[in-house]
This record gives C-alpha cells, structure tokens and sequence, in this order.
C-alpha cells in the first residue's frame, strides 16, 4: 500500500493542465469525499501500529502534494484570466493627463506678478464683509446715492453684514492695521446682485491696487498705470477719462489703446479703438481719515480692475459663464499656459 501511495505522490508531483475542467477531475479524483485520500484515511484503522507512522507520513505527503498542485494551478489559471480581461499587467502605464490652471488664476497670478516687481504686496480680507468696512469708511453715507450703484446681497438676519461688493475693502482693514507708506494690491473674488449674462455675472473677481505715501501724485498713478498695460497686454498708450467714485477724488476711466487691426478688435472697441480696462483715482481724504491716516500729511491712489474682462480680452472669450461652469473642454484650452 505505501508503493500505491509513493505511486500517486509521483502522479500528482507530474499533473499539469491549463484546463479548468481537467483540474477539477484531478481534484475530485483525490479530494473528494468518494476521492482516494478519503480511502486512504478510512484504511487507515486497518494498518498494523508498526505501519500506522509511515503509512499516516506518506497520506499527509499525498494531500499537501495535492493540494499545492491544485492552487498553484488555479492561481495560473485565474492569472491568466486577469490577463485576459486587462491586458498585461506589468506593462507601462497610460501617462497621466496633465491638468491646467483655470484662466482667472492664470491671470490673476500674472497681474500680480507685476504688481510684485514694483513693490506691492498682497493683502486679503474676508468675503462676508460689515458695512463700515464695505462702504462707510469708503465715503460712503448711510443715505448716498453712490450706494445704488452697487446692488449689494445682504444678511436678511443681519443687515450689517453683507457680501462684499468690491475688494476696497480689503484696502480700509489693511490701512486700519498699518501705517504709511502703503503699497498693496488686494486680489478676491465679489458679488453683486446681477442678471447673469454673456458679459455680467453675480460673482467675479477683482484686483484692487493702493499706494499711501507723502507727496503722491496723479502722476504716480498715471506711470504705475502705464507700466502695468505695457507689461499685461504689451500696449503703450492709454487716457484717463474724467470720472466718478466716491472713495478718489479726482477719479478716472483707463482705457488702453487696442487697435483696430482685426474684425474683432473693432467690435469690441465699437470702433474706436479705444478699450476701458479700470478705473482709478487719487484716495479721497476722507476716506484717510476714516482709516486713521492723516490727510495732511499723506496722500495716495488706488485702482481696480475685473480679472474676468482682463482674461476675456486676453484669450478672446466671448461669454462671462464660461468661467464658472467647470466644462473640461473650455479649461483644457490653457494646458500650455500652465
């Protein structure tokens, strides 16, 4: 009997298939309950206890034989199937998609940059604004007109708060907690009650720019902003149109000279050539004396731009929306400006 079972270990040692169906007949053949190792250990009883040690090494050499055979069999089999379905396991992987900045990054970094490298830092504040911060201290009465020209969003449950119109009032805390000379430029995203269209939006960003310091002059401001059209979009001629804000006083409109070079440019110029970019102005004294800076002794300018209608002339985007509707194929266009 030890023979008959040196016999089946050599049998088993020497199976191989790659067919699932001939592996299941070698595993019922020896495993089963009706298999011959069953056999094997009901015989057992009958051997002679001088037998019963070698005959009981040899059925336990069989089983483990067995068994390593048929999981080391399955596990090709079932590697093979893997393979099957996925491909080759151990072959190179498919090369990431490199993502890309949105477009109001990309301009809003680059716009700072030039701001950097004539001095300006950055200054931040907090999008729920209080109405000292967001209008009075910017010249702006409880009762003035100049309030309308801002459809605001307020707290219902507190009136004083509300959601911060422009980023000016990133420039009140900044001037509250420091003393001149200021430098500063205050990047952040707004809201103001609009219709939503092609060219309006509730929610856009804006970089607003101040400078506090003795004897500044609208000439300042003027080169400043002579020097950041040059490096933005290349352009050397600008004018400043007389206008109204009630925290400058003078205040103007920028517009850059763009052209008339392309189909384009002469409708978003309406022919003119002429395109508005800001606005500016000197800082209005009351609005230093609000923020505890002495107008006698100082003065300043400040200006502020919408990044959205900088990056829209920049990449020739017809439709505010684009910039917030998240669609992979819109942003996907400024991978190689990444």
């Amino acid at each position: 009997m030890i023979d008959k079972i040196k016999e089946y270990i050599g049998e088993a040692e020497q199976f191989n298939t790659d067919n699932k169906e001939t592996l299941e007949t070698f595993r019922i053949k020896f495993l089963s309950k009706k298999g011959i190792l069953n056999d094997l250990f009901a015989h057992f009883k009958t051997v002679p206890n001088d037998q019963k040690k070698e005959f009981g090494q040899a059925i336990n050499l069989l089983k483990s034989t067995v068994e390593n055979k048929v999981k080391s069999i399955q596990d090709e089999l079932e590697s093979k199937d893997v393979q099957g379905l996925y491909g080759d396991l151990t072959r190179p992987g498919y090369p990431l998609e490199i993502g890309s900045r949105h477009p109001i990054s990309l301009v809003k970094n680059q716009i700072v940059d030039i701001f950097n490298s004539i001095g300006f830092n950055i200054s931040e504040g907090p999008e729920i604004e209080d109405d000292w911060h967001n209008f009075s201290a910017l010249n702006f009465p409880e009762y003035h007109p100049a309030r309308d020209m801002q459809d605001t969003f307020f707290v219902q449950t507190n009136p004083e708060q509300l959601l911060r119109t422009h980023t000016s009032s990133v420039q009140t805390r900044y001037m509250e907690k420091n003393t001149p000379p200021l430098r500063t430029i205050s990047p952040g995203r707004v809201f103001r009650n609009e219709a939503i269209s092609s060219r309006s939006h509730c929610i856009f960003h804006q970089v607003e720019g101040l400078y506090i310091d003795k004897d500044v002059s609208f000439a300042d401001l003027k080169q400043t902003l002579l020097y950041f059209t040059k490096e933005m979009f290349g352009k050397s001629k600008i004018r400043l149109r007389p206008s109204y804000f009630p925290f400058t006083e003078p205040s103007a409109e920028v517009d850059i000279y763009w052209g008339l070079k392309t189909e384009t440019d002469y409708r978003i110029t309406k022919g003119t050539g002429w395109l508005e970019i800001m606005g500016c102005g000197m800082v209005d004294p009351n609005v230093l004396k609000n923020c505890n800076i002495d107008p006698t002794e100082y003065s300043g300018f400040a200006f502020g731009m919408g990044i959205e209608r900088i990056a829209m002339l920049l990449y020739q985007i017809g439709d505010i929306r684009m910039f917030f509707e998240n669609d992979v194929r819109f942003l996907e266009q400024f991978k190689s400006n990444f």
